[in-house]
């Protein structure tokens, strides 16, 4: 019996289809991120969704990637990979990374993508279409 309500479940969650940020109004664009926490950010970061479940980018030095494990509103990306190139923006990218791993918050409106945190930090990205 235990084995058909387990069967019954892991069925249903798949026949859900995707639930993540990609799903609502997400995907196919690149996002670039012009605000963290509410300044300016200097450096040039995309993310990107290219897959259910996955987001990647442009780091203001590396290339990124990480698992995105929650469903839309929810943003929790991790663990991040990164590549190792050095470059004279590395404090940058430490923010960067710093910031996106406590983002647990996530709204699409538009040409606009903010993810938060309940203590008020704030990504904001932009894309062009």
């Amino acid at each position: 019996m235990r084995f058909v309500i387990l069967a019954l479940v892991l069925l249903i969650s798949a026949c859900r289809g995707d639930e993540t940020l990609r799903a609502y109004g997400a995907a196919d664009r690149v996002w670039t991120l012009t605000e963290l926490d509410g300044k300016r950010f200097a450096a040039r970061a995309t993310i990107e969704f290219p897959e259910e479940g996955r987001i990647s980018g442009q780091a203001p030095c590396n290339r990124y990637f990480a698992d995105l494990t929650v469903p839309y509103p929810w943003f929790k990306a991790g663990p991040i990979g990164a590549t190792k190139m050095a470059c004279p923006d590395l404090d940058a990218e430490a923010q960067f990374f710093q910031a996106l791993d406590a983002m647990s918050l996530s709204e699409v409106l538009n040409n606009t993508l903010i993810l938060s945190t309940p203590e008020g930090r704030e990504m904001v990205f932009k894309s062009g279409g």
